[in-house]
């Protein structure tokens, strides 16, 4: 059994299809995933991100915590602000990339992935002992609603006070929405500006409405996880189950810039880590464009002269750019801008060609 978050209703109402996403019941659209998308590139979509884990830890050491459970240098974060980072097995294999945000010298908030975040609770808690600090999953009793698009500005300063004009990228504040409070955030996976408010989950109903009736002269829809899925692609966001494995490091996804040797201490998969940081991977992640209108999909293989030189891990018919675009891992020495490959396509033999990524950027 699926499932529900506390919008479920609220989504039905709407005329929401449901989909199964890591043991959750979501929205995968609701009219139509190509309206929805160019709302959100265009205009302003509403998101319910419920599904998300939202894991608070607290006390003297939580900074000293974090900075031993996670790849990244967390004591460096100042409060009001945020970081993507990740949490690795000690075989240096992602377990999960994660946004968290220090909300203040000794609370953090751990943003993770709804199908790890069991996982990564467990982890956390595990880390934790021996540290002077609380781990606390919240998941349950917290919603997550985005507010993505380039009029999201607007649509949030009609409803709350919060200083937009100073809330910087990757920062977040406590604000007031309407009389709900909020932890207001100016982060997203979409590519566009936009922000994200964590709420409690019985005041998330009342939340979605008055965000949805505020932006709707603006051109705000309710937005789902198909749309979701072809405007991270598009910023060359990874998703985890698909390019982002256990079976890889940081490195091998080439995010190794979220790994911070430089801090004091050690941390877990520091040496597995460091020992795959001197190595040359054997495959990248590459963007590929493609000629026609069918787009390769995750598993599909790409092909040399007939040689399997690498796979698709996501693809889809670009709703903005107008043509098939994919994410892959290939060999290192096909993964130069301007090669030209073949994918199978469940039997055809179709050329793509392989671009710097992201395929999208906003201006």
């Amino acid at each position: 059994m699926s499932k529900e978050t506390s919008l479920h209703g609220v989504h039905k109402g709407l005329g929401a299809l449901f989909t199964d996403f890591a043991g959750w019941s979501m929205p995968v659209r609701y009219a139509s995933e190509l309206a929805e998308h160019k709302a959100v590139r265009e205009a302003a979509g509403l998101f319910d991100l419920s599904h998300m884990a939202e894991i608070h830890v607290t006390g003297e050491q939580a900074a000293d915590v974090l900075d031993f459970a996670l790849v990244g240098n967390l004591t460096g974060v100042k409060p009001g602000r945020a970081r993507y980072t990740m949490i690795c097995n000690p075989e240096g294999g992602v377990l999960d990339d994660l946004v968290v945000y220090r909300l203040a010298d000794e609370h953090y908030l751990v943003v993770a992935n709804a199908g790890n975040a069991k996982v990564v609770a467990d982890a956390l808690a595990e880390r934790v002992a021996g540290f002077d600090a609380v781990v606390d999953d919240r998941s349950e009793t917290t919603a997550l609603i985005a507010v993505q698009g380039p009029k999201a500005v607007e649509i949030l300063a009609a409803v709350t006070d919060a200083d937009l004009d100073a809330l910087k990228y990757y920062a977040s504040v406590p604000a007031s929405v309407k009389g709900h409070d909020v932890l207001l955030a100016r982060t997203g996976y979409t590519g566009e500006d936009g922000f994200e408010l964590f709420v409690d989950a019985d005041e998330a109903p009342a939340l979605w409405r008055l965000l949805l009736e505020a932006g709707e002269p603006h051109g705000l829809v309710p937005a789902g996880l198909a749309c979701r899925d072809t405007l991270r692609l598009e910023a060359g966001m990874p998703l985890y189950g698909n390019e982002l494995t256990v079976e890889q490091s940081p490195f091998e996804a080439g995010l190794g810039r979220v790994v911070k040797f430089e801090k004091p201490g050690d941390f877990v998969g520091r040496a597995a880590l460091e020992e795959r940081s001197k190595q040359d991977v054997p495959r990248v992640r590459v963007g590929l464009k493609g000629a026609g209108r069918r787009a390769p999909r995750h598993g599909y293989k790409l092909l040399v002269d007939g040689t399997e030189i690498g796979e698709v891990t996501s693809g889809a018919l670009s709703p903005t750019l107008g043509y098939p675009i994919a994410m892959a891992y290939v060999d290192r020495a096909y993964a130069e801008p301007g090669t030209e490959l073949s994918v199978d396509i469940r039997g055809r033999i179709e050329p793509v060609e392989v671009v710097a990524l992201p395929f999208y950027s906003r201006a």
